[in-house]
């Protein structure tokens, strides 16, 4: 399918998202796999082409849609970072953490020719003025597409990055001479690395003129780190995008 289809997610039998998802006029596209490859043992990436999505919407940094997966008969839906879009060919892969349930089953599973709807609404990225001097980010597996996606949109402003988790055989796409990467094992339901980034930002910040914050983990974690940036760091609102990409069960 090149095209966009237009009835709206509120029309396609996906429950109260669905539901509320159309009533916020988002778009929907039928994309179609067309390889895949296992990254790591526990990373699958998947390319497709785009079902006409760039066309419609545009592209932008760290971008992701959702995708809608049957659950036992139900909808269900995951949201996925674009990696690599190229609107010219219309074509755009995505990178699954290869967990436990329908989206994890789905992607060890996805061959050349499979469909999957997907619904773009509620991303977007404000490129920072001014540019950053340094950039600061928390991030972990399942928002390293958004990493390397934001690093490459940022341009030669370096980057200090505190990840959740090791980044050994990770598709990590950042320059080392450039940046440099804190690791910190997932401890305590994520207050290990809470802990840790508290301790060590506030001196960085201030030895950078323009810096930029970005944070990505689970809900917690983000909604914690994104407070504590603003309110006892006082980072200005544009200077800081916060934004949680799973939720702890």
């Amino acid at each position: 399918m090149t095209e966009s289809y237009a009835k709206g997610a509120a029309a396609t039998g996906r429950g109260w998202e669905g539901a509320v998802l159309g009533l916020l006029r988002a778009q929907d596209f039928e994309c179609t796999v067309t390889g895949a490859e296992d990254v790591t043992a526990g990373c699958r990436r998947i390319a497709f082409t785009d079902g006409g999505m760039p066309a419609a919407t545009g592209v932008h940094p760290t971008m992701w849609v959702r995708l809608w997966f049957d659950n036992a008969g139900k909808p269900h839906q995951r949201a996925y970072t674009l990696v690599d879009p190229d609107p010219e060919t219309g074509t755009f892969a995505l990178e699954f953490a290869l967990h436990e349930g329908c989206a994890g089953d789905w992607a060890r599973a996805a061959k050349a020719g499979d469909t999957i709807e997907a619904t773009v609404q509620g991303t977007g990225f404000a490129h920072p003025d001014p540019s950053p001097s340094h950039v600061y980010v928390v991030g972990a597996p399942a928002s390293l597409p958004a990493v390397n996606s934001l690093l490459g949109a940022l341009g030669d402003a370096p980057a200090t990055i505190w990840f959740e988790g090791s980044l050994d055989g990770l598709p990590f796409a950042g320059a080392p001479a450039r940046h440099r990467v804190r690791e910190a094992p997932r401890r305590d339901a994520g207050a290990a690395l809470v802990n840790r980034v508290r301790a060590e930002l506030p001196d960085l910040l201030r030895t950078s003129a323009d810096p930029y914050v970005w944070i990505a983990c689970d809900t917690a974690t983000t909604r914690a780190l994104g407070a504590f940036v603003r309110k006892q760091l006082g980072l200005p609102k544009q200077r800081v995008q916060a934004l949680g990409y799973w939720r702890a069960s």
